[in-house]
């Protein structure tokens, strides 16, 4: 995306987004984006921090019943909030979505073996937007946080601390994780040049 369909974009997410949390139809699956920048993907809704502060009780109960959202989408989000932050946007999570739905959610992965990714991806990293990065996950940490909420804990992409990498089966239509194993352009070839730690989250 060229800098001025940027520009474009941003001037309008906000409006597009407000219209989507305000008209969608109750009747059927409500699958949230948060955090969406410039994504759009059909059949979701998309909100970001102007719309829907993941930190805000009241932006969540504006928009929605509690128990009634079947699947949040949230990738390359949580890197930006605290632990303290994360744990709240995490119970907000939990309490609007429906039992049985889930957060899928994707960050940079700590135990990713590659140094360069990690000086990239780490508070204060080289790469874009890691100047306002808060903390760097591995799948206990953010495993252990979920479960604290109450969640049930699926990992789908994810480094242990052996380095191993490891992935299990996902559907891009329970929502769409671009920096993944299988749909980031940086991992042809057989090398993993940029994966996320992945996670689905089922509220019980």
């Amino acid at each position: 995306m060229s800098l001025k369909q940027k520009i474009v974009a941003g001037l309008l997410k906000e409006p597009f987004s407000r219209f989507q949390l305000t008209t969608y139809d109750r009747s059927k699956p409500i699958n949230m984006v948060v955090g969406s920048m410039f994504s759009v993907y059909k059949g979701w809704i998309h909100s970001d921090i102007e719309t829907l502060n993941l930190l805000k009780e009241s932006d969540w109960a504006k928009y929605f019943e509690e128990n009634s959202i079947d699947r949040v989408l949230a990738e390359h989000v949580w890197e930006h909030l605290t632990p303290e932050e994360g744990k709240l946007a995490f119970k907000h999570c939990y309490m609007y979505l429906k039992p049985g739905g889930f957060l899928r959610v994707a960050v940079p992965d700590g135990y990713h073996t590659d140094e360069n990714y990690i000086n990239y991806v780490k508070p204060g990293g080289t790469g874009e937007g890691a100047d306002d990065h808060k903390i760097l996950y591995n799948y206990q940490i953010m495993s252990g946080f979920l479960e604290e909420i109450g969640f049930t804990v699926k990992p789908l992409e994810y480094f242990d601390e052996n380095g191993q990498f490891h992935k299990n089966p996902w559907r891009t239509e329970d929502g769409m994780v671009r920096r993944s194993a299988d749909h980031d352009d940086r991992n042809k070839g057989g090398k993993l040049g940029y994966t996320s730690l992945i996670i689905d989250a089922y509220k019980n």
